[in-house]
């Protein structure tokens, strides 16, 4: 394996944007490798990012999962095939093209310094284009509620772009991760966060799905504010920190 990047791009229902999503950074100057994991799209997404991993063996692959787990989850099991490989640099990323690729040198850059790099979207230097207006306030203050519980030194919590180091992955405890959804997000930052792990944010210019349906449900919604209020009861709000093992 010649690449030392694992992008992990967590799909379902996502047939018209896996493969130019897919093309875009395989053709990075970074050389990425790129894992879509498929949770039994309906439409025919595994097969699409397969045919895209047949032109572009041993870098794209594909891991389909038996049934729609939600993103977070996806992501964990992308994150868990990776660790088997000898990856430094895990990304996750949707598959919408709301995050931009030519972004991941920021990524990169900030990774020097950090253990986690979160695409903020609440930065100065930060963009959001074609978000609804109700959408744009439910995200400021679910963030805001997060920050005010959780104390974790980041803008955006449930933007789910972000570079992590090898180190921060292997110390995932995937086994307490008892969320799913978007909350998976503040679940693994919860985690790192108290085990000391460095974190830093870039500014990142978001835009809204260009094609496809949104799959954020208002259930996932109420369990993203039940979720980080069950993380600061376990500790999140006033618990002291762990030394990094």
């Amino acid at each position: 394996m010649s690449s030392e990047i694992l992008i992990v791009v967590p799909t379902y229902n996502e047939r018209d944007n896996v493969v130019p999503l897919c093309e875009e950074l395989l053709a990075r100057p970074e050389r990425p490798d790129v894992l879509v994991v498929d949770d039994n799209s309906p439409d025919g997404t595994a097969a699409e990012a397969r045919a895209v991993g047949a032109r572009c063996p041993g870098r794209m692959h594909v891991l389909c999962r038996e049934k729609k787990g939600g993103r977070g989850g996806a992501v964990l099991a992308g994150f868990s095939w990776g660790l088997g490989r000898d990856y430094g640099f895990f990304f996750e990323m949707d598959a919408d093209f709301s995050h931009r690729p030519d972004e991941i040198p920021l990524f990169l850059e900030a990774a020097r310094g950090a253990d986690v790099v979160v695409g903020s979207r609440y930065l100065p230097a930060s963009r959001i284009l074609n978000w609804p207006p109700g959408r744009l306030f439910f995200s400021k203050l679910a963030n805001r509620y997060a920050r005010f519980l959780l104390r974790i030194p980041i803008t955006d919590y449930t933007n789910g772009f972000r570079c992590y180091r090898r180190a921060a992955v292997e110390a995932i405890d995937v086994g307490a991760v008892d969320a799913s959804g978007y909350v998976v997000l503040s679940e693994i930052a919860y985690q790192l966060y108290r085990r000391r792990f460095r974190f830093a944010e870039v500014p990142t210019e978001f835009v809204n799905r260009r094609r496809g349906e949104s799959n954020l449900s208002p259930g996932e919604i109420v369990s993203a504010f039940v979720g980080v209020l069950r993380l600061a009861a376990k500790g999140g709000r006033f618990g002291p920190r762990r030394d990094r093992p």
